[in-house]
């Protein structure tokens, strides 16, 4: 069976609330941190297409960086701003769970299967610091993608923090 990593837009709470902890910290494996049906973004073909020159490495950055697009729109409808950090799953799922979408973005797919802890191949997580243009940009995200490009200038500010790669093993105190 072949497997296609997808990038999955998160946010702490949603995850602290999927994620059950054992005694000692760990995420129970079998804990759903991501429903069928859920949008995540991957190196499609249409992504091949519209960046033709980029090898797989830059390929999936674009789709890590959509993802945390997705990551950021979903705060913005949480109305949880306060400290808050982009998140994006990095999972490993069949390829017969995943199929284009490309009516959302030219990287995004949907997964039609219910993704476990135990895909979590990494988690991709802003750092603390830039919880405040998090903030600031959460605010702006649709007027920033419907065009007005005061509040582009401010999503494009959030291309200053890489997010911080943590191994699965860390994901119990990032929700802990």
């Amino acid at each position: 069976m072949c497997h296609v990593r997808v990038y999955i837009p998160s946010t702490l709470p949603d995850l602290s609330g999927k994620v059950r902890l054992d005694a000692v910290g760990r995420p129970d494996p079998r804990a759903v941190v991501a429903d069928a049906g859920s949008v995540g973004y991957a190196v499609t073909a249409g992504l091949r297409e519209w960046y033709r020159d980029g090898d797989l490495e830059e390929l999936e950055y674009v789709a890590l960086t959509r993802a945390a697009r997705g990551s950021l729109r979903l705060i913005a409808s949480s109305g949880l701003l306060a400290a808050a950090r982009r998140v994006v799953l990095a999972v490993d799922v069949s390829d017969a769970d995943v199929v284009a979408a490309p009516q959302i973005d030219v990287a995004a797919v949907r997964v039609r299967a219910v993704v476990l802890v135990e895909a979590v191949a990494s988690v991709h997580v802003d750092d603390l610091a830039a919880s405040a243009d998090v903030e600031a940009a959460a605010r702006l995200v649709g007027a920033g993608e419907a065009g007005d490009d005061d509040a582009r200038f401010v999503l494009d500010g959030l291309d200053d923090h890489e997010l911080q790669w943590y191994a699965t093993q860390e994901l119990g105190s990032l929700v802990g």
